[in-house]
Protein backbone atom coordinates (compact mmCIF):
# COMPACT_ATOMS: atom_id res chain seq x y z
CA UNK A 1 0.00 0.00 0.00
CA UNK A 2 1.65 3.56 -1.07
CA UNK A 3 2.72 5.74 1.86
CA UNK A 4 0.66 8.61 2.58
CA UNK A 5 2.09 11.66 4.44
CA UNK A 6 0.74 11.42 8.25
CA UNK A 7 0.52 14.37 10.28
CA UNK A 8 0.87 14.13 13.94
CA UNK A 9 -1.12 17.22 15.84
CA UNK A 10 -0.61 17.48 19.61
CA UNK A 11 -1.63 19.39 22.47
CA UNK A 12 -2.89 20.07 25.60
CA UNK A 13 -7.16 20.33 25.84
CA UNK A 14 -8.76 22.85 24.54
CA UNK A 15 -5.72 24.35 22.68
CA UNK A 16 -6.83 24.45 19.15
CA UNK A 17 -6.11 20.95 18.18
CA UNK A 18 -9.91 20.00 16.50
CA UNK A 19 -9.87 23.64 15.23
CA UNK A 20 -6.50 23.41 13.20
CA UNK A 21 -8.02 20.34 12.01
CA UNK A 22 -11.06 22.01 10.55
CA UNK A 23 -9.29 24.81 9.13
CA UNK A 24 -7.12 22.30 7.61
CA UNK A 25 -9.76 20.19 5.79
CA UNK A 26 -12.08 23.11 4.89
CA UNK A 27 -8.76 24.27 2.58
CA UNK A 28 -7.27 21.38 1.68
CA UNK A 29 -10.12 18.92 0.74
CA UNK A 30 -10.88 20.19 -2.48
CA UNK A 31 -7.06 19.95 -3.76
CA UNK A 32 -5.89 17.13 -1.94
CA UNK A 33 -7.20 13.42 -1.32
CA UNK A 34 -7.42 14.12 2.51
CA UNK A 35 -8.80 12.03 5.62
CA UNK A 36 -8.34 12.70 9.74
CA UNK A 37 -8.06 9.90 12.38
CA UNK A 38 -8.92 11.30 15.95
CA UNK A 39 -8.14 10.09 19.47
CA UNK A 40 -10.60 10.40 22.58
CA UNK A 41 -10.10 8.49 25.62
CA UNK A 42 -13.92 7.10 25.91
CA UNK A 43 -15.71 9.12 23.16
CA UNK A 44 -15.78 10.45 19.50
CA UNK A 45 -16.19 13.84 20.69
CA UNK A 46 -13.15 15.42 17.78
CA UNK A 47 -14.49 13.19 15.07
CA UNK A 48 -18.26 14.20 15.95
CA UNK A 49 -17.20 17.63 15.82
CA UNK A 50 -15.57 17.61 12.42
CA UNK A 51 -18.37 15.72 10.81
CA UNK A 52 -20.81 18.08 12.55
CA UNK A 53 -19.41 21.15 10.93
CA UNK A 54 -18.94 19.32 8.02
CA UNK A 55 -15.07 19.47 7.41
CA UNK A 56 -14.99 16.33 5.52
CA UNK A 57 -17.45 13.19 4.67
CA UNK A 58 -18.23 10.48 6.94
CA UNK A 59 -16.25 7.86 5.69
CA UNK A 60 -12.95 10.18 5.52
CA UNK A 61 -13.44 10.57 9.49
CA UNK A 62 -12.25 7.71 12.08
CA UNK A 63 -12.43 7.97 16.08
CA UNK A 64 -10.48 5.85 18.15
CA UNK A 65 -11.28 5.43 21.33
CA UNK A 66 -7.83 4.90 23.27
CA UNK A 67 -9.49 3.80 26.51
CA UNK A 68 -6.79 4.78 29.39
CA UNK A 69 -3.92 7.00 28.91
CA UNK A 70 -3.72 8.59 25.59
CA UNK A 71 -0.68 9.08 25.00
CA UNK A 72 -0.12 5.33 24.29
CA UNK A 73 -1.85 5.31 21.51
CA UNK A 74 0.02 7.72 19.50
CA UNK A 75 3.34 6.68 21.14
CA UNK A 76 4.51 2.96 22.77
CA UNK A 77 1.37 1.05 21.24
CA UNK A 78 -0.05 3.00 17.64
CA UNK A 79 -1.02 -0.40 16.68
CA UNK A 80 -4.75 1.17 16.89
CA UNK A 81 -4.25 4.42 14.99
CA UNK A 82 -1.94 2.52 11.98
CA UNK A 83 -5.05 0.28 11.86
CA UNK A 84 -7.01 3.07 11.24
CA UNK A 85 -5.05 4.92 8.55
CA UNK A 86 -4.78 1.10 6.96
CA UNK A 87 -8.42 1.42 6.65
CA UNK A 88 -8.64 4.61 5.28
CA UNK A 89 -5.89 4.19 2.64
CA UNK A 90 -7.95 0.96 2.08
CA UNK A 91 -11.33 3.17 1.56
CA UNK A 92 -9.21 5.57 -0.88
CA UNK A 93 -6.40 4.12 -2.09
CA UNK A 94 -5.33 7.65 -3.80
CA UNK A 95 -4.91 8.98 -0.29
CA UNK A 96 -2.40 11.51 0.17
CA UNK A 97 -2.49 13.13 2.96
CA UNK A 98 -3.82 12.00 6.96
CA UNK A 99 -4.15 14.02 10.26
CA UNK A 100 -3.45 12.44 13.11
CA UNK A 101 -5.03 14.23 16.27
CA UNK A 102 -3.97 13.00 19.44
CA UNK A 103 -6.03 13.28 22.74
CA UNK A 104 -5.96 16.25 24.83
CA UNK A 105 -2.16 15.87 26.12
CA UNK A 106 0.38 17.11 28.47
CA UNK A 107 4.23 18.76 26.85
CA UNK A 108 5.98 15.60 27.43
CA UNK A 109 3.67 13.41 24.98
CA UNK A 110 5.39 12.43 21.12
CA UNK A 111 4.42 10.75 18.07
CA UNK A 112 6.02 7.40 17.28
CA UNK A 113 8.64 7.69 14.20
CA UNK A 114 5.96 4.91 12.01
CA UNK A 115 2.97 6.88 13.46
CA UNK A 116 4.17 10.61 12.16
CA UNK A 117 5.83 11.86 9.43
CA UNK A 118 6.04 15.27 10.50
CA UNK A 119 4.73 16.51 14.25
CA UNK A 120 2.80 19.62 15.07
CA UNK A 121 2.16 20.92 18.39
CA UNK A 122 -0.31 23.36 19.75
CA UNK A 123 -0.26 25.40 22.72
CA UNK A 124 -2.48 28.66 23.64
CA UNK A 125 -2.04 31.89 25.06
CA UNK A 126 -4.97 31.29 27.66
CA UNK A 127 -2.38 28.85 29.47
CA UNK A 128 -0.01 32.09 29.97
CA UNK A 129 3.05 33.46 28.52
CA UNK A 130 5.24 30.94 30.74
CA UNK A 131 4.32 28.11 28.18
CA UNK A 132 6.54 28.03 26.21
CA UNK A 133 10.24 28.42 28.67
CA UNK A 134 7.97 24.92 30.54
CA UNK A 135 9.39 22.68 27.35
CA UNK A 136 8.99 19.38 27.08
CA UNK A 137 9.26 17.47 23.48
CA UNK A 138 6.38 18.93 22.09
CA UNK A 139 7.45 22.73 22.26
CA UNK A 140 11.70 22.13 22.10
CA UNK A 141 11.00 19.14 19.28
CA UNK A 142 7.80 19.49 16.95
CA UNK A 143 8.10 19.96 13.29
CA UNK A 144 6.10 23.00 13.67
CA UNK A 145 5.07 24.88 16.90
CA UNK A 146 1.56 26.33 16.68
CA UNK A 147 0.96 29.56 19.44
CA UNK A 148 -3.03 29.76 19.32
CA UNK A 149 -5.95 32.12 20.44
CA UNK A 150 -3.62 35.22 20.15
CA UNK A 151 -6.75 37.30 19.82
CA UNK A 152 -7.22 37.12 23.04
CA UNK A 153 -3.75 37.79 24.78
CA UNK A 154 -4.48 40.99 26.57
CA UNK A 155 -7.56 39.83 28.08
CA UNK A 156 -5.67 36.82 29.81
CA UNK A 157 -2.74 39.33 30.29
CA UNK A 158 -0.31 37.59 27.84
CA UNK A 159 2.61 38.35 26.35
CA UNK A 160 3.24 37.80 22.62
CA UNK A 161 7.32 39.00 22.95
CA UNK A 162 7.70 36.64 26.15
CA UNK A 163 6.30 33.98 23.88
CA UNK A 164 8.08 34.79 21.20
CA UNK A 165 11.42 35.27 22.86
CA UNK A 166 11.05 31.75 24.96
CA UNK A 167 10.08 30.15 21.95
CA UNK A 168 12.97 31.02 19.94
CA UNK A 169 15.23 29.77 23.23
CA UNK A 170 13.68 26.57 23.77
CA UNK A 171 13.41 25.91 19.93
CA UNK A 172 16.62 26.85 18.38
CA UNK A 173 15.82 26.65 14.51
CA UNK A 174 12.88 24.93 14.62
CA UNK A 175 9.77 27.22 13.67
CA UNK A 176 6.88 27.92 15.42
CA UNK A 177 3.41 30.79 13.87
CA UNK A 178 1.18 32.58 16.42
CA UNK A 179 -2.18 31.83 14.90
CA UNK A 180 -5.98 32.87 15.79
CA UNK A 181 -7.08 29.41 14.44
CA UNK A 182 -10.81 30.25 15.41
CA UNK A 183 -10.27 32.66 12.34
CA UNK A 184 -7.92 31.34 10.18
CA UNK A 185 -5.63 33.86 10.69
CA UNK A 186 -1.90 32.22 10.64
CA UNK A 187 -3.68 29.21 8.58
CA UNK A 188 -1.77 29.72 5.30
CA UNK A 189 1.55 29.86 6.66
CA UNK A 190 0.61 25.72 8.54
CA UNK A 191 -0.30 24.67 4.96
CA UNK A 192 2.51 25.98 3.09
CA UNK A 193 4.67 23.77 6.05
CA UNK A 194 2.84 20.92 5.22
CA UNK A 195 3.10 21.02 1.58
CA UNK A 196 7.28 21.72 2.20
CA UNK A 197 8.28 19.37 4.76
CA UNK A 198 5.75 17.03 3.98
CA UNK A 199 6.64 17.46 -0.09
CA UNK A 200 2.98 17.52 -1.01
CA UNK A 201 2.51 18.53 -4.57
CA UNK A 202 1.98 21.99 -4.76
CA UNK A 203 -1.27 22.95 -5.74
CA UNK A 204 -3.05 26.40 -6.47
CA UNK A 205 -5.55 26.36 -3.59
CA UNK A 206 -7.05 29.53 -4.88
CA UNK A 207 -9.11 27.36 -7.59
CA UNK A 208 -10.76 24.42 -7.23
CA UNK A 209 -10.50 21.44 -8.93
CA UNK A 210 -13.57 19.78 -10.61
Amino acid sequence: MPHCLRVGVGGPVGSGKTALLRQLCLALRDYYDLAVVTNDIYTREDADFLLKHKALESDRVVGVETGGCPHTAIREDASMNLAAIDDLQSRHPGLELVLVESGGDNLSATFSPELSDLTIYVIDVSAGDKIPRKGGPGITKSDLLIINKIDIAEQVHASLDVMDRDARKMRGDRPFVFTNLYDGVGLDTIIEFIQEQGMLPKRDLSRKTA
